[in-house]
């Protein structure tokens, strides 16, 4: 089966957003064991619109089509429908009434602006939207069906996973799927992660893949053979040791992997934050249930906000520097104590451009874990890529060491784009 899909939209066009639509679409459709052809990103022109209709109809048996069903002169879908299939548009009642009454529930009276949304190219078949005023519908177009979605995301995605897909797999006769074993790594490259597991037997059949999606790296083993799959999987994780974060099994994200490991231990965590101006928290807090475990989150960006909020003596910083490993460790220790915690992190460093002198280069950053027992600390020299990279790279740093102590690891990883700083 041939897939296209059409993202249509100036401001796709023009940068000023990205087309998270189309990205989880593909997401989607490889889950269900297909892939596009062919992706496309038309601006708001009707005639543009209505050739690359009529040329996917000419090679594809599906197009999935997001975007452009609104209300307003820009929104060109339907129209441009209606023109490739050469018929006029008509009014469609039974979603005209579904809109006013959408309307009438929230105490509001439709615009006469909104009547646009009925109206469709002469015998499409409507596809129901429970959460918006825009209508899908679907056409035969060419050898190709069409389906046409509007480009709210969480419009279009209830539409295509419970109405699209499942029409989609019944006129097709889709029953197989591909199964996905994906493992989150960090601290190596590509090159060190393959150099890892490159005598693990790989069934026939199965692709072994890899995806940047900095500063962690997935690598990925898809195939029709689940077992095969978590016989490769498993080999894989063993080969890669402590540089596995976790696979997809487990979680979906470092902050969530963490969050399932203190919960599981029932334990409580503070942080310190001096370059990450709070990255690490807004990390943990975005998964749901973080307040059973994170107790409080400090941004100690100015020295005097490191005595104030966490207790480091103006001597240690007059002597070791706001970048320093005692810094670093005053501030988990700091952070610890004023929450009253199991753990605390601190991170505090150079993030750049500017900043960075010949002995602390911009990318210096240390790092602290206080545990129970014992203070954990650690500097090292990041790549100065960018401040936003390196802010990144030492967020990640702190959640990682305390997942290897949460998990029995040593708590100082080696990374390979890091190396250690040496006081001169």
């Amino acid at each position: 089966m041939k897939i296209e899909i059409i993202s249509t939209g100036d401001e796709i066009i023009t940068g000023q957003i990205v087309d998270t639509n189309a990205n989880w679409l593909c997401q989607q459709l490889f889950s269900h064991g297909v892939q596009p052809q062919r992706l496309h990103t038309v601006a708001d022109q009707l005639d543009a619109l209505v050739a690359v209709f009529q040329e996917a109809a000419q090679r594809s048996d599906v197009v999935l089509v997001n975007g452009g069903l609104g209300p307003t002169s820009d929104d060109l879908s339907s129209e441009a429908a209606a023109k490739a299939l050469v018929v006029p548009l008509e009014l469609n009642q039974d979603w005209l009434e579904v809109m006013t009454q959408k309307f009438a529930k929230q105490g509001r009276t439709m615009a006469p602006a909104n009547r646009k949304q009925a109206l469709l190219p002469a015998g499409a078949d409507v596809i129901d939207n429970p959460r918006g005023t825009a209508c899908g519908f679907s056409i035969v177009l060419g050898r190709a069906r069409f389906y046409f979605t509007p480009g709210v995301p969480h419009e279009f995605k209830h539409m295509f996973s419970e109405l699209i897909w499942p029409d989609i797999a019944k006129r097709f006769d889709l029953v197989s799927q591909l199964s996905q074993h994906k493992i989150t790594t960090f601290g190596l490259g590509e090159s060190g992660i393959h150099q890892l597991i490159k005598d693990v037997p790989i069934s026939e059949g199965i692709h072994l893949g890899y995806r940047t999606a900095a500063p962690e790296i997935e690598v990925k083993l898809i195939g029709a053979n689940p077992q095969a799959i978590a016989d490769s999987a498993e080999q894989i994780e063993h080969a890669l040791a402590d540089y596995a974060l976790f696979n997809n099994h487990q979680a979906d994200c470092l902050a969530s992997h963490i969050q399932q490991l203190m919960l599981s231990r029932g334990e409580t965590l503070a942080l310190a934050e001096s370059c990450t101006g709070g990255m690490i928290a807004s990390s943990l807090v975005a998964i749901s249930g973080s307040s059973g475990y994170l107790d409080r989150a400090m941004v100690t960006y100015s020295n005097q906000a490191k005595q104030d909020l966490v207790g480091v003596s103006e001597a240690t910083l007059a002597q070791f520097g706001a970048v320093s490993e005692a810094t670093a460790r005053k501030m988990a220790q700091g952070a610890k104590q004023s929450g009253h915690t199991d753990y605390a992190l601190s991170v505090t460093g150079i993030a750049g451009p500017t900043g960075g002198t010949p002995d602390k280069p911009v990318g210096t950053v240390a790092f602290a874990l206080a545990t129970p027992s014992e203070t954990i600390s650690q500097i090292l020299v990041l790549p100065a890529k960018s401040r936003t990279i390196t802010r990144k790279i030492a967020a990640t740093i702190a959640l990682d060491m305390l997942r290897r102590h949460l998990t029995g690891l040593n708590v100082i990883g080696q990374y390979d784009f890091a190396r250690p700083w040496l006081d001169k």
